[in-house]
């Protein structure tokens, strides 16, 4: 049986971060990381739509959910050692107007070879195409498919969103093997399965908007119509306020920065003082001309020939759904689409 000191299972962002510090802390000994995929990192290289989102500047700042426990991580390694770690490996880090770090060269595959070069240098042995399927507790130490045995064992592997890219969920499975405690998994970060008889004509649509969803649950952000439902960064953050058990509807408010009675005011100017404009384009300065059709027909049911047509009531009507386009929420895509 083969020995080393350390055992990581997972050859993602984490495994390989890990195997970088175990090595510099300890440069004498041995460390094995095991990759079930054909290479280390390939979740890596689809993140930030290829990009590699790396952290984010008001990371500090964000309400998260258990604020506690993250005040507590961020005690012990924060933003600007994130920065370090990485800038260390020979990285250089940006970040866009809206705060979110990335690599200067735009490309996740600068971060994973900065990890990959950094974990051959120190000797880190990378084995591809590995799957672990059984771990045990012996003389101290773990042993691996009745292959290898290490001193020291890190679980590296990832929940279950993305299995394509590695992450099947069976790591969670070793650890529950060892006696560990999980807590049932759910796609997080995922799209939005809406009612589409509204949003059919959507697809491919992209809007900046706040979404909100029955509970409480808010987002905001760019939002993207699908013949499914809602994707893009606001509705896949708001996913994680899905509950299969109760009836949700989620909210789309359009046009950010401008209330109802703004929209409403604009509406019956063009009513008023453009009355043989095609109906088709009543909103089209303020929205894509699809989907400002579409809530014209969600509000009214009809699309006459000319703006003309609208009543006051019909345009006070097509303002609310502008601010409160109201969808049945009837799920999510699932762990195959989660990020």
């Amino acid at each position: 049986m083969k020995s080393c000191d350390l055992i990581i299972v997972g050859g993602g962002a984490s495994g390989l971060t890990a195997a970088v510090e175990y090595k510099r802390n300890a440069q004498n000994s041995s460390v094995l990381v095991l990759e079930q995929m054909p290479r280390a990192g390939k979740k890596l290289l689809v993140t930030g739509n290829g990009r590699c989102n790396l952290g984010n500047n008001g990371y500090y700042e964000h309400e998260y959910t258990n604020a506690a426990f993250a005040r507590e991580v961020f005690k012990r390694f924060d933003g600007r050692g994130m920065i370090a770690f990485f800038e260390s490996l020979g990285l250089c880090v940006t970040a866009d107007a809206e705060g979110r770090l990335y690599p200067l060269s735009n490309t996740a595959a600068s971060v994973l070879d900065a990890l990959r070069y950094e974990c051959e240098g120190a000797g880190v042995v990378i084995r591809c195409g590995y799957k672990v399927e059984r771990i045990s507790k012996r003389n101290g130490g773990f042993v691996v498919n009745d292959e290898y045995f290490c001193e020291k064992l890190i679980l590296a592997g990832g929940g279950k969103a993305a299995p394509v890219h590695g992450s099947d969920g069976s790591c969670i499975a070793l650890a529950e093997g060892l006696g560990l405690r999980s807590t049932p998994l759910y796609p997080a970060l995922v799209q939005l399965v809406t009612a589409s008889d509204k949003i059919r004509s959507l697809k491919g649509q992209r809007v900046k908007a706040g979404l909100s969803i029955t509970g409480g649950g808010e987002s905001s952000g760019e939002v993207l119509f699908t013949d499914y439902g809602l994707s893009g960064i606001a509705a896949m953050d708001l996913s994680r306020y899905y509950d299969p058990n109760v009836k949700q509807t989620v909210t789309v408010s359009m046009l950010p920065g401008y209330d109802v009675d703004r929209v409403y005011n604009y509406i019956q100017y063009i009513v008023r003082n453009k009355p043989h404009l095609p109906a088709e384009n009543l909103l089209t300065g303020m929205l894509p001309k699809a989907v400002g059709v579409a809530l014209i027909k969600a509000a009214t049911g009809r699309l006459p020939d000319k703006t003309g047509a609208f009543t006051e009531k019909e345009s006070g009507t097509i303002a609310g759904t502008v601010k409160n386009f109201r969808l049945p929420l009837l799920g999510l895509r699932g762990f195959n689409d989660a990020q």
